[in-house]
């Protein structure tokens, strides 16, 4: 069995994702402008079965998404983590967070996190994420992250994305 870490930042708590977090992905991926970049809307059955996805990965990769929970509150407000999909060519840094908890730093600070989790435990020469050219608030958060565009490829479900280098944060 694996053993997934729990990560802190000033503010988050990264800690493996599971049942109680379903109600966070069915509002997320039920939500159609929130969840357009990440295959949604869905409806409840599907957000369970991603759900489930992002609890297996961990066990089949030795990685994954965590859940973002509030230090101050224990509100879930979103996912990050690395994700490595069939098909897909690499594993890639990738987030979500609900439409009520956006435009907070939610995102930045807890892909850091992960970005350093990448690169110190993981042992990661490269951590990266691909994005759609029309996902212009992936791209901000990218670009604040000192990310760099390094490849743009095509993938498996047909669509040609820039691949960007996630620099390790400062103090890794």
């Amino acid at each position: 069995m694996v053993c997934i870490p729990h990560l802190q930042t000033d503010r988050l708590l990264l800690r493996p994702p599971g049942e109680p977090d379903l109600k966070a992905y069915c509002e997320f991926y039920g939500d159609a402008e929130a969840s357009h970049f990440s295959g949604g809307p869905i409806d409840a059955v599907a957000a369970w079965n991603r759900l489930a996805r992002d609890c297996g990965h961990w066990h089949l990769r030795g990685y994954g998404k965590w859940t973002i929970v509030l230090k101050e509150s224990e509100t879930v407000v979103g996912s990050a983590g690395f994700a490595w999909p069939t098909g897909w060519p690499r594993p890639e840094l990738t987030w979500w967070i609900g439409s009520s908890w956006r435009r907070q730093g939610f995102a930045k600070e807890a892909s850091t996190a992960a970005i350093a989790y990448g690169y110190n435990e993981l042992k990661w020469d490269l951590v990266e994420t691909h994005m759609k050219d029309e996902n212009t608030a992936a791209r901000s958060l990218v670009s604040s992250l000192g990310g760099q565009k390094i490849a743009r490829e095509d993938f498996p479900d047909g669509v040609s994305r820039d691949v960007f280098r996630l620099p390790p944060p400062p103090s890794s």
